[in-house]
Parts: C-alpha cells; sequence; structure tokens
C-alpha cells in the first residue's frame, strides 16, 4: 500500500526553494529600507540647516534604493507592503514635500515617488511637523509673513487629509497622523498669533517713542 505523504518530501523541498528566495530578499529589501530612510531623514535635517542641495542629493540617493527595493521585491508580493517598506516611502515623501514647502514652494505630486497613496497621504501628514519646526525657526527671526503661508499650508494639509474616510487598514493609519496633525496646527497657530501680536505691541511702542522723542 503507498505511503499516504509520499510526496510530502518533494512539498518540503519547494516550500524551502520559496520560503528561502523570499527570506533572501527580505533581508536584502530590509537592509535598502533602512537606507532609504536613513537618506530621507538626513535630507530633512539638512533642509533645517539651510543646506539645500545636500537635501536634494539624499533625497535623490533614497529615491535611487526605493527604485531597487521595488525591483528586489519583484516577485515577492507578500514583503511589498511590509511594515519596513512602508516606513522608507512614507519618510521620502515627508522628505520631499519638505523640502518642496519649504524651499522650492512647491508641493510634490504622489504620481512622482511610485509609492502608494497611503505613504504619501501619511509622509504629507508627517511634513506638517517639519513645517512647524521651520515656523518656530523663522519666528525667532522675525520673519512672520513668511510664517502666514506655511501655515496657510498645514491648514490646507490638515483639510485635505480629514476628507480621507476611510478604513485604518486601507490608509495605514492615516486618522491618527491627521489627528496629530491637527494638534500641530492648533499649537503652531497659537504660536504665531502670539509672536504676531508681540511684533504689532512692539511697533506701536516704536511709534510711540518715535513721538516722544
Amino acid at each position: 500500500m503507498e505511503k499516504l505523504t509520499a510526496g510530502l518530501e518533494l512539498i518540503a523541498e519547494k516550500a524551502r526553494a520559496v520560503l528561502s528566495s523570499t527570506d533572501a530578499a527580505r533581508e536584502k529589501a530590509l537592509r535598502l529600507s533602512r537606507d532609504a530612510q536613513r537618506y530621507s531623514t538626513d535630507a530633512i535635517r539638512s533642509v533645517h540647516r539651510g543646506d539645500y542641495e545636500e537635501a536634494r542629493e539624499r533625497l535623490s540617493l533614497a529615491r535611487e534604493l526605493l527604485k531597487e527595493l521595488d525591483r528586489e521585491l519583484d516577485g515577492h508580493p507578500e514583503l511589498q507592503h511590509a511594515g519596513f517598506v512602508y516606513s522608507a516611502q512614507k519618510e521620502h515623501v515627508e522628505g520631499y514635500v519638505t523640502l518642496g514647502l519649504i524651499v522650492d514652494n512647491t508641493l510634490p505630486d504622489p504620481d512622482e515617488f511610485g509609492v502608494g497613496y497611503a505613504a504619501y497621504l501619511n509622509g504629507l501628514g508627517e511634513a506638517v511637523g517639519e513645517l512647524r519646526r521651520h515656523i518656530l525657526d523663522i519666528i525667532r527671526k522675525g520673519e512672520l509673513e513668511r510664517c502666514e503661508n506655511l501655515l496657510e499650508a498645514m491648514d490646507d494639509i490638515y483639510c485635505m487629509l480629514a476628507t480621507m474616510d476611510f478604513p485604518d487598514a486601507m490608509t495605514g493609519g492615516l486618522r491618527r497622523t491627521t489627528d496629530a496633525v491637527r494638534g500641530i496646527l492648533e499649537r503652531t497657530r497659537g504660536d504665531l498669533t502670539i509672536a504676531l501680536r508681540q511684533q504689532q505691541l512692539e511697533e506701536k511702542l516704536n511709534k510711540l517713542e518715535k513721538k516722544l522723542t
């Protein structure tokens, strides 16, 4: 009588071959994702330092790594939506949006990145935190007109994200990101309002001082 599990070893061999290939792809994908995320993070730091060319170079390096990542994961759909891949894509979008809004006065289109809309929207939301950091920096320099433009951009981003009423499983937890954006926006509006009132008061005092002298 033929053994019921006669084909089990063949199945095991095929399973090992497929899983070994997937594991090798995963290991390489992890490295590529980490490096891409690091370059994108470095780019954001460069923007805040005012080193815009370095920021562009870092983002370009990150983009090439993400393209290589896509090629590596071709044929491994189970890895294409892994958390580490998503994090690298989101950080990359955050870097480009931060550079675009602060330096180039443009909002990068999601189709430029080759990432899913969930990663783009969450990266866009997280860039709002970088805009707040930049606003606080330029408040200290007294460039309040520029602050108002950036605050308007933050408000526009929040209003758009708030319309994305879809399940978190589809949007990568966008509702949580949107809630965080709302808090950042409210705090930044408060900080800017205080700075504007202080500036107005200083202008009135200067005018009064000139009248008295």
